[in-house]
């Protein structure tokens, strides 16, 4: 936002990009200029600021710029459908968004995104991010900052030094800083002098598969909130066609007038003919309970019970479900009630609350509050994982997740059970581990993921799941090319093939153009051609000398390699002719 002339706020374009990049707390000008040339367009990159990583980021802005107050379910489709595009390119994703129908944007997307592994952040600011006093800068850095260097696979949204699960939150003030608030739920993180996450409270996916959006959405839907004396005529107009799904706003927790048999009745009418119809109360915090009469009489007129959902994670998820034209009216009632993306409460059986290692250290070092104890834990529990995964033992792995110990969690290496596992090649801890909530996005201190890991000790099965579970490469294309090139040099055939089934291409190119098929045919490793032709690789391509992988070969007097390249387009011209002669 900037002042026009008049002193009024409004969207301007093709100027947020330029002014951060004047902001020395947003943009490292030293660190571009010594990393990047001016020929290319330099990445904005932030100054060091103590986190494990440095971030560089990108601004793709929209054209036309909106106020959030004219954002549409269309504008969450379009912001859905752009995280999709870019998910493989970027760590982490951070959408500037007015604050006005922040939270609604933030529900929406928390169930558009589906089997999310990665950090997505909304943040904006009460004062526009120019003016002297913003909030915007402080909320942008640290949303950044958590971004670039923790996975928390979920849609969050920051604001005032705390990052809350997106679709637990409400704008509760137009003028505080302190704008957005979590009623039913404290914030995933704290931003201090250090960043404190709550690990324990991260929602964990239990889903094998890759992360896709559902881009379809159910537009007729509406809020409705009781009053004393509302009208039948009010509700009975309210549930008419084309809606298919109205949130009710009741009191306190969960309850309607049982003397309006009128009301009642309308309602349980509409429910019959398969509205859905789902109970949130009108207070902030507390949650639908249907032990009162008032409440029970609600449910027994067909309304679901809401929990503990803000009217927005309500309305997007109730928009969400009644899309979903693969499921039935009994499955979109279940639905509306599961815990899809955190989005309410779930009351769970006390869980143990002793482990005879940890007491035991604690005893020994004579710590008694229980915030020493959490401190001794959190260092602990990362060790204590990592060995256990070493050694497969799924039984100590289940008790360990039972404690609360958090299956993400990084020893001093910053590996994570699952790269343990995937190291290892131990398939069912791998797939327990997955089933848990373990990131496939985490990077230890060599910058490797999971998969990479599986890949450097070629275990093929754990590649399969890893990328069936939504893992992808991520190296430099340069970089993935080196590291083919010396796989090919090597004559290391099974490492190939673990880069071809983690979805590497085998056409990346190193500095001089040449690709793996190139340095196969200059060190004489006629095992890796065969390979590589039997993948289906072309062998056209030229490296900046004008050679191709056929000229290298017959310039070193390599004739068998040549003539299993020539073998190859013989094959291939056949193929294709027969191809032709049975196409329609």
């Amino acid at each position: 936002m900037v002042r026009d002339e008049n002193g009024i706020l409004k969207p301007e374009p093709q100027v947020l990009e330029r002014r951060l990049r004047s902001f020395p707390q947003l943009h490292d000008v030293a660190y571009a200029s010594a990393n990047f040339s001016e020929a290319e367009k330099q990445p904005l990159i932030l100054p060091r600021t103590g986190d494990p990583n440095r971030v560089l980021y990108t601004i793709y802005e929209y054209h036309p710029l909106l106020d959030s107050s004219n954002a549409t379910m269309d504008d969450w489709i379009r912001i859905a459908l752009d995280i999709k595009e870019h998910y493989e390119k970027f760590d982490g994703f951070v959408v500037l968004h007015g604050t006005d129908t922040m939270a609604y944007t933030a529900s929406a997307l928390s169930f558009m995104l589906e089997n999310l592994g990665k950090s997505v952040i909304i943040t904006g600011s009460q004062i526009p991010i120019f003016e002297a006093r913003s909030d915007g800068r402080e909320n942008l850095l640290n949303s950044l900052v958590v971004a670039g260097n923790y996975i928390i696979p979920e849609v969050t949204l920051l604001f005032n030094n705390k990052l809350y699960r997106g679709n637990r939150t409400s704008k509760v003030s137009a003028s505080d800083l302190d704008a957005f608030a979590s009623p039913n739920m404290p914030p995933l993180a704290t931003i201090g002098i250090n960043i404190d996450v709550n690990w324990k409270s991260v929602f964990q996916q239990s889903s094998l598969e890759k992360f896709r959006v559902h881009s379809k959405l159910n537009r007729n839907v509406g809020l409705l909130r009781l009053f004393p004396s509302i009208t039948v005529e009010v509700v009975r107009a309210f549930l008419t066609p084309p809606v298919q799904g109205v949130v009710l706003q009741t009191y306190g927790a969960g309850n309607g007038p049982t003397s309006r048999k009128d009301l009642l009745d309308e309602i349980k009418r509409a429910s019959l003919r398969g509205i859905l119809i789902l109970n949130c109360s009108q207070c902030a915090q507390g949650r639908v309970d249907t032990a009162y009469e008032t409440g029970n009489s609600l449910c027994e007129a067909g309304v679901i019970p809401g929990s503990d959902m803000t009217p927005e994670a309500a309305l997007t998820k109730l928009s969400y479900v009644l899309s979903k034209t693969e499921w039935s009216l009994c499955t979109k009632k279940q639905m509306l009630q599961a815990n899809l993306r955190g989005e309410l409460t779930v009351l769970k059986l006390a869980k143990l609350d002793d482990f005879d290692l940890i007491t035991a250290v604690a005893k020994t070092m004579q710590i008694s509050s229980a915030e020493e104890l959490e401190s001794l834990q959190t260092a602990l529990y990362p060790s204590i994982l990592c060995s256990i995964t070493a050694k497969g033992d799924l039984e100590k792995l289940e008790v360990m997740r039972q404690f609360g110990a958090y299956l993400s969690a990084c020893d001093y290496d910053f590996r994570t059970p699952l790269h343990i596992a995937a190291c290892e090649g131990n398939l069912q801890v791998v797939e327990y581990l997955l089933r848990k909530g373990a990131s496939v996005h985490m990077r230890d201190r060599d910058h490797n993921t999971p998969l990479m890991s599986a890949v450097i000790w070629d275990q093929h099965d754990v590649i399969k799941i890893l990328t069936k579970a939504g893992a992808h490469l991520s190296l430099p294309p340069t970089q993935l090319a080196d590291a083919l090139c010396t796989a090919a040099r090597n004559g290391n055939v099974k490492r190939l093939e673990s880069f071809l089934l983690a979805g590497a291409s085998m056409l990346e190119v190193d500095a001089t153009k040449r690709t793996c098929m190139h340095v196969a045919c200059e060190a004489n490793q006629e095992k890796v051609l065969r390979f590589l032709l039997d993948s289906g690789i072309q062998t056209q391509l030229s490296d900046v000398y004008g050679h191709t992988p056929r000229d290298v070969a017959e310039l070193l007097g390599h004739h068998h390699l040549v003539a299993l390249i020539d073998n190859s387009y013989v094959s291939d011209s056949v193929q294709k002719s027969v191809n032709s002669s049975y196409s329609p």
